[in-house]
């Protein structure tokens, strides 16, 4: 945005500057008619007025007090003339009622300055910033009085209140341009700052000329006003406008506050030294050289405690960039994130927007890759998203692989772009990795806060997760019953575990045609004590969220375990030939777990070959450290089974890769193939390409003897579904396996 445009109305109050400042040059070569120096305020101020009662029109209470200032200055000039013209006072004096309206124009917008939002700091600061201001005031007082004290006496002949009033004012707008510099520096909350520069500017201006009031009581038809306060309105004037442009336009960038080292003290110290230095050259030289001494010990003092205090603030300034941003990414963190969220809520210029990224299988490239690469892989997605964010955005990293993102405005566009640039492969410590991220979106709502848009943000990113790797979610209050619900479902799994209230029960694995008993497939049951019982279909999801899912599948696997061995006490060689347990990718994902299988196998006794290990091929598809540990898994002697095959990724390169000994075709490739279609040319290819790799192919929920009969001429010869039993206790899996031997033997 360009710093300053000339419109119609600053064209006015830049005319009438230009018209002051002629009219004021001339009075210093020729005396000229005062009346004219003082009418020209009343087009400066009113106009000055209008354009900053418009920026606070926009949502911002601290123009009005700007305002209003203007015209109580406005007044005060206009007393100022009254005395003039009236006679009460000559010259450069101002009589104790124009000083109280000058006065009171300024405290306006002192108060204004105050009360904005980013201006609020610790006691310490108020002290601080209070002897800075003590100290240039004292300065600019000095200054003045040595300005006035050699023509005291022509003062006193006039009012002798006079020469205190024009110190008053003077000190009075130094004080307000001071604070506006201040404020500037350390934060200027929704004003914007290059305004807040100009209004400084424009302090300084009215302070610096009004302090140059005595040098023009040769010339009493001459006052400082007559050229100063329409310079003032104008430059007030260019700021309220550039905040008016500033707030059509939206929020800012966010930047942290400033810490930069004042230097306005050491400016007024050494302003004083060189004033008494001068001022001691009239005197005797012992006088001079006392002066010049002690102006040179304090110009020496003073550097070293500027370089000391330089070197604080540096360290202060990195203590600070480090207590709030990720070391790793360099990125703002969570604190940060907070206190602009709560900015945003604060101003709502615009529409807020909270999105919260996780990177999909980001523990399996830090395990199998080293965490070198995983650190690169952060890096390159934190300024991937940082070149993609529209202007007003933050994205900070939250811990691990999360990052979050406030949004002001549109949002579609940026996370459209983000997601694009993080799909495009990422090279990190000299590997190429194609990343996936998912993405939850929260809008915000009147009476949130920067924890709860957060909070709604991440319930959105695990929604997003549950659709599949790479997808976006929006909040919805829905998505908070199901969490809550998924949560209560968790505690009282874990409560389950520890209480009894989980059995498993087990589904026959039968060979075709005869019907004989091959294997049996670990399912688990829940039976709540209070709501019945809960099917795995609603309580598994919920273990997998929460992790519960690692401690669940290894009591499965353990139960599973031990029940083959009270099989084979009990039935000899009629106890099924296998027993296949479910295994999560989570599990998978957890270095060690073959290490905790043959772990089991020793314990228990039970021969590795009578135990199979079920995995999705979604589980095992990304590689990594699931198809790792299978393979390890294999390596003990486990049959390896992929489950549900033709559901998920799909791809017959997986059967090359991964080292599985079963293939279980999916119940929808089976409900409808004894109507032929695509379904029947699916299996039978299916069976084609087990035969070939020497897999064993297993169709599941076969509930018809015709679907059993065309699988068996098909060439499938195991089978598993309602048609040969329905999971059933272990009880009813010992009766089955003898009737099973039985038939075998007649």
């Amino acid at each position: 945005m360009p710093p300053f445009r000339l419109t119609r109305t600053l064209a006015v109050s830049a005319g009438v500057v230009v018209i002051s400042a002629i009219w004021f040059a001339i009075g210093l070569a020729r005396p000229t008619p005062p009346a004219i120096g003082w009418l020209s305020l009343l087009v400066a101020v009113p106009v000055a007025g209008y354009i900053s009662w418009r920026a606070a029109a926009r949502g911002r209470t601290f123009w009005r007090y700007m305002a209003v200032g203007i015209v109580l200055l406005g007044l005060g000039a206009a007393g100022n003339a009254r005395d003039y013209f009236s006679g009460d006072e000559q010259g450069q004096h101002i009589s104790v009622f124009t000083s109280g309206v000058y006065l009171s124009g300024l405290v306006v917008m002192l108060l204004g300055i105050l009360r904005i939002r980013g201006a609020r700091r610790s006691r310490i600061e108020w002290m601080r910033f209070g002897l800075d201001m003590a100290t240039v005031l004292v300065t600019v007082l000095t200054f003045a009085w040595h300005l006035i004290y050699p023509r005291w006496d022509q003062w006193l002949q006039g009012t002798a209140g006079g020469a205190i009033s024009i110190l008053i004012v003077v000190g009075a707008g130094v004080i307000c341009a001071f604070a506006f510099v201040k404020v500037a520096f350390t934060g200027t909350g929704p004003i914007d700052r290059r305004a807040l520069h100009l209004l400084a500017l424009t302090g300084a201006i009215g302070a610096g000329g009004g302090s140059l009031a005595p040098l023009l009581e040769s010339r009493p038809y001459l006052n400082t006003g007559h050229v100063l306060l329409p310079t003032t309105c104008f430059f007030l004037g260019i700021a309220a406008d550039r905040q008016i442009r500033a707030t059509v336009a939206g929020p800012p960038a966010p930047r942290p506050a400033s810490r930069r080292l004042s230097v306005m003290p050491y400016t007024a110290v050494l302003a004083t030294g060189g004033l008494l230095l001068v001022s001691a050259i009239d005197h005797t030289p012992d006088i001079a050289a006392v002066a010049a001494g002690s102006v040179i010990v304090t110009v020496i003092v003073a550097a070293r405690q500027f370089l000391a205090l330089r070197d604080n603030a540096r360290l202060v300034a990195d203590l600070d960039y480090r207590a709030t941003h990720d070391a790793l990414t360099g990125l703002p963190n969570r604190t940060v994130l907070t206190r602009e969220i709560t900015a945003a809520l604060r101003d709502r210029t615009a529409d807020v927007y909270v999105a919260l990224i996780d990177l999909d299988d980001f523990k399996v490239i830090n395990d199998d890759l080293g965490h070198a690469v995983g650190d690169a892989l952060l890096r390159e997605v934190a300024g991937r998203v940082a070149a993609e964010l529209p202007a007003g955005s933050t994205v900070a990293r939250l811990g691990g692989d999360e990052y979050a993102i406030l949004l002001r405005g549109g949002h579609t566009r940026a996370l459209d772009a983000i997601t694009a640039s993080l799909r495009r492969p990422v090279h990190a410590a000299g590997h190429e990795l194609v990343v996936e991220a998912s993405v939850g979106l929260a809008p915000a709502r009147a009476g949130d806060d920067a924890d709860e848009l957060l909070r709604r943000a991440d319930v959105a990113m695990y929604a997003a997760k549950e659709l599949g790797k790479g997808r976006q979610a929006v909040y919805d209050p829905a998505m908070d019953q199901r969490t809550a619900e998924q949560s209560r479902l968790a505690a009282d799994l874990r409560t389950a575990l520890d209480t009894d209230q989980l059995h498993l029960l087990y589904q026959p694995i039968v060979q075709l045609p005869g019907g004989e008993l091959a294997g049996v497939e670990a399912l688990i049951r829940w039976t709540h004590p209070e709501r019945g019982p809960i099917g795995p279909a609603t309580f598994i999801p919920a273990a997998e969220r929460t992790g519960l899912i690692v401690p669940l599948g290894a009591w499965i696997l353990e139960q599973a375990v031990r029940q083959a061995m009270r099989w084979r006490a009990e039935l000899g060689d009629a106890a099924p030939a296998t027993v296949s347990v479910n295994v999560s990718a989570r599990q998978l994902r957890e270095a060690g777990f073959a290490a905790e299988v043959d772990a089991l196998l020793s314990r228990s006794g039970l021969p590795a070959h009578v135990l199979t290990v079920e995995v999705t091929e979604t589980a095992v598809f990304d590689g990594g450290t699931a198809l790792a540990e299978l393979r390890a898994i294999a390596g003990i002697g486990v049959n390896i089974a992929l489950d549900d095959f033709g559901t998920g990724h799909s791809s017959l390169g997986l059967l090359r890769t991964c080292p599985a000994d079963i293939l279980k075709v999916d119940k929808s490739f089976v409900d409808d193939i004894t109507e032929g279609g695509q379904q029947a040319v699916i299996a039978a290819a299916l069976i084609g390409i087990c035969d070939g790799m020497h897999l064993r192919a297993v169709a599941e929920g076969v509930e018809t003897s015709e679907q059993a009969a065309e699988l068996h001429r098909l060439g499938y010869r195991y089978a598993q579904g309602y048609h040969y039993g329905r999971p059933m206790p272990a009880e009813e899996i010992a009766a089955f396996a003898q009737r099973s031997r039985r038939r075998v033997v007649a």
